[in-house]
């Protein structure tokens, strides 16, 4: 049975997607069966792994909004052992659109339930934001992995996702944890970086990976080729510390 984990955080511009795409690209390289999720109405986690967006006919949108069963959405990367399910501009509406539905939270784990254990790891970028769209993310989700760039304002809106968090515990899902938190965009120059750095080990205490992600421009350049950045470019740090957030990811789930 797949370990769904959603990658979140509503401040943008943190690496979210950025660690969607290349943490399901590491795990798959590694040799589990992944599938990428991309519930962003952005679509930056699709075109990230080679997907043209005007070349799909079914996407996250057709789930959550239609009821389309996942396996009909499914698109096969060029990438081993990965699989996406892409997203749609459509999305922007879905907010709207699932106003009065029944059981508007759970459309995507309901739809997940059908193919989950055809995968080891299902990974869901989610949007920017805390509304309906990712409340499915977080219903459907085991854990979640929150990126977060070691600036001032790194800390701003996260008490405000943890409630999030314990809203959807109490109501929809009592088994939602925290996989990680990950430091993104480090650079170790900076005094303040070692100040957020300490600051958000103690919120999140044993729950910061050990794995850090550095800024490097072959990162940002990497999904203009609509590539990760452990084929775009294998020798660079972004890789390298992807793979071992990969590694880390895939041994701390050992026989779970």
């Amino acid at each position: 049975m797949g370990k769904t984990i959603a990658v979140t955080n509503q401040k943008g511009g943190v690496g979210k997607t950025t660690t969607a795409v290349n943490v399901a690209a590491g795990v798959a390289m590694v040799g589990k069966k992944v599938l990428l999720i991309d519930i962003d109405p952005q679509g930056n986690a699709t075109s990230g792994v080679g997907i043209d967006k005007r070349s799909i006919k079914y996407s996250s949108y057709n789930i959550i909004v239609e009821n389309i069963k996942a396996e009909q959405t499914i698109i096969h990367t060029e990438f081993e052992n990965l699989d996406i399910i892409p997203s749609s501009m459509d999305l922007a509406a879905a907010e709207i659109e699932l106003a009065d539905a029944e059981h508007r939270e759970s459309k995507l784990k309901n739809s997940l339930a059908l193919i989950k254990s055809n995968y080891d790891f299902i990974f869901i970028d989610c949007p920017p934001s805390l509304g309906l769209v990712t409340t499915n993310a977080f219903c459907a989700a085991d854990t979640l992995i929150v990126p977060i760039q070691p600036e001032y304002y790194a800390l701003e809106g996260l008490s405000q996702l943890m409630n999030s968090v314990r809203k959807i515990k109490r109501r929809y899902n009592e088994y939602l944890d925290i996989e990680g938190v990950l430091l993104t965009m480090y650079d170790g120059r900076l005094n303040l970086t070692q100040q957020v750095v300490q600051e958000v080990k103690r919120f999140f205490p044993r729950k910061v990976f050990a794995a850090i992600i550095p800024r490097t421009v072959r990162l940002s350049e990497a999904p203009s080729f609509g590539l990760p950045i452990m084929y775009f470019d294998k020798s660079n740090k972004g890789s390298k510390a992807y793979m071992e957030l990969s590694n880390e990811i895939i041994n701390n789930n050992k026989g779970g």
